[in-house]
């Protein structure tokens, strides 16, 4: 009956999507027609979102195999290797911080053609709303005009012309004229339910799409914060943000793979299968109200289409301009006979005036060009820029997930490398002077039996009853060169058992005369102390 429409062509991704196979529970190949208020199509779309699911098991699986891996094949470092390679590791967190960053990209842009799409479809229901409501009050209106006001005149003139049968025939023309005009009146659609409609379905959508667009704004800023504290976490080697952002990956990649593929997965199937034949669908669910010739007529909008309102507009009309032609005649002709019947042929004027303008405002109202450009801006906000951001909102998703996996991997690996790291240092001989960590050597209380030279010179005299000091075992480790030579002179330890390193000294040197009273020691001296204070 109607004419293909070349003003509306689906975009080829909603093909695509419209003939991926649709499969049941039972893995049976469904019809992918829409039919939201089927079994069988509802179990296709949720078998379709499932996939979130199923890719959540196994990057968690992948992530499981690794860790196992890591921590039971690990491989030791080389002694002689003094830092591990960490080019490769460097490079994939160089590589998923810019995944990560594209992605965020491209989710802003995906979120914000969602939102654009549904804003343009909720204006588009709305004008439709606000169109449908006008030609409602406009039909109820002339209604009430015609049944309440322009009856109660035309009861008055009956009476008042009652005596006069020529005149009470004009009125009997009338009366058959306002039931015209009531029945081609009550044969228009039922603006009332399709107006609850449209309202409805605008409201819910509005509403629905402010969260969606707020939790994916939160989504998309919680991947930059959850990057940047990665990258300080490994570049500052510290523990406690590597904590943190693990917590905070496993979280975010939990809700990107639920709430990331989940639901553009879910609705990109299910707008698509609408988008390839929307005439169909709203055919099928309006039949209750609307005739099959009138829903083509505003779905299509062809020169080739007749009005299906044209006739009783037309006759509405004609019923209308006939009985302004009687007044007319009455108020020339009657008045001056009856006179107190003048203001109900006035009123009854007025009201022909009224609601004669009315159907012109009505026939431009019902003319399908207004709501048929509603009905394309909405399926263009849909069909192109709705689904078109859904698409880019589960690559999004794919490519945070594919990323936030390997950011696990990486946090994992500066993990073992950071427990490598800190074996090296414990590996580093005591005994260097240099050693950053031979701060942690304490002095020996052992070696504070040790005489310095400068008590020996304050007791001569007594030295015959001075005794060698105890052999040391050969447990214990005998303090460096140059400490002896701080305690000989200086008599304290002072810094000998803090690292020059740390004090930013070069190694001790002695002055002239110091090293003037070391050499003058007797042989005596040195067999008492032995070689303690040998160079």
């Amino acid at each position: 009956m109607a004419t293909a429409r070349t003003d509306y062509v689906a975009p080829w991704w909603t093909y695509w999507l419209h003939n991926f196979p649709h499969f049941n529970f039972f893995f049976q190949t469904v019809d992918s027609t829409f039919k939201p208020e089927e079994a069988s199509y509802q179990q296709s779309l949720i078998i379709l979102a499932c996939v979130g699911a199923v890719g959540l098991g196994v990057s968690l699986l992948v992530l499981a195999v690794y860790v196992v891996c890591l921590c039971c094949c690990r491989r030791d470092i080389d002694e002689d290797t003094k830092r591990p390679d960490t080019c490769c590791v460097t490079w994939v967190a160089v590589i998923t911080g810019l995944i990560i960053c594209s992605a965020v990209g491209v989710g802003f842009y995906g979120n914000s053609e969602t939102n654009d799409g549904v804003y343009q479809m909720n204006y588009s229901l709305y004008n439709a709303n606000r169109t449908l409501g006008n030609i409602n009050n406009l039909v109820a209106g002339s209604l009430g005009n015609v049944e309440t006001a322009l009856k109660q005149h035309l009861e008055r003139l009956d009476e008042i012309f009652s005596t006069r049968p020529d005149y009470l025939q004009a009125l009997r023309f009338m009366q058959l004229m306002v039931n015209n005009v009531i029945r081609e009146l009550t044969v228009l659609p039922d603006i009332n339910k399709t107006n609850f409609d449209l309202a409805a379905i605008a409201d819910q959508t509005a509403f629905i799409e402010y969260y969606r667009w707020l939790i994916y704004l939160l989504l998309l800023i919680l991947d930059l914060v959850i990057c940047l504290a990665m990258c300080l976490g490994m570049a500052k080697h510290s523990h406690l943000f590597l904590y943190h952002t693990v917590f905070a990956l496993y979280m975010c990649f939990l809700v990107y793979i639920i709430g990331g593929c989940f639901f553009p997965f879910f609705f990109l199937q299910g707008i698509s299968d609408f988008c390839v034949s929307p005439d169909k669908f709203i055919v099928n669910h309006t039949k209750d109200f609307l005739s099959a010739d009138v829903a083509h007529y505003y779905l299509f909008c062809s020169p080739n289409l007749p009005n299906p309102f044209q006739q009783s507009l037309t006759t509405c009309q004609r019923s209308l301009t006939t009985m302004q032609i009687q007044i007319q005649g009455l108020l020339q002709f009657s008045v001056r006979v009856f006179p107190t019947a003048e203001r109900d042929l006035l009123g009854i004027q007025r009201l022909l005036n009224s609601t004669e303008f009315s159907l012109h405002k009505l026939t431009a109202l019902l003319d399908c060009r207004g709501l048929h450009k509603d009905y394309l801006d909405t399926l263009m906000g849909v069909c192109y820029d709705g689904v078109e951001g859904l698409l880019y909102l589960s690559l999004f998703s794919l490519l945070a997930a594919c990323a936030l996996s390997a950011m696990l991997c990486v946090i994992f690996r500066v993990w073992t490398l950071m427990g490598s790291r800190e074996k090296e240092y414990d590996d580093i001989d005591e005994e260097d002077p240099f050693n950053p960590q031979a701060r942690r050597i304490s002095y020996n209380p052992r070696r504070s039996n040790t005489h310095s030279f400068c008590s020996y010179t304050t007791s001569l005299g007594s030295q015959a009853s001075l005794h060698p000091p105890p052999q040391s075992t050969s447990s214990v480790v005998s303090p460096p060169e140059y400490m002896n030579q701080s305690m000989l002179f200086g008599g304290t330890p002072r810094y000998e058992n803090v690292p020059l390193i740390g004090r930013g000294s070069p190694p001790p040197s002695y002055s002239p005369s110091m090293r003037a009273t070391y050499l003058s020691m007797t042989d005596a001296q040195i067999r008492h102390f032995g070689t303690d204070f040998q160079v």
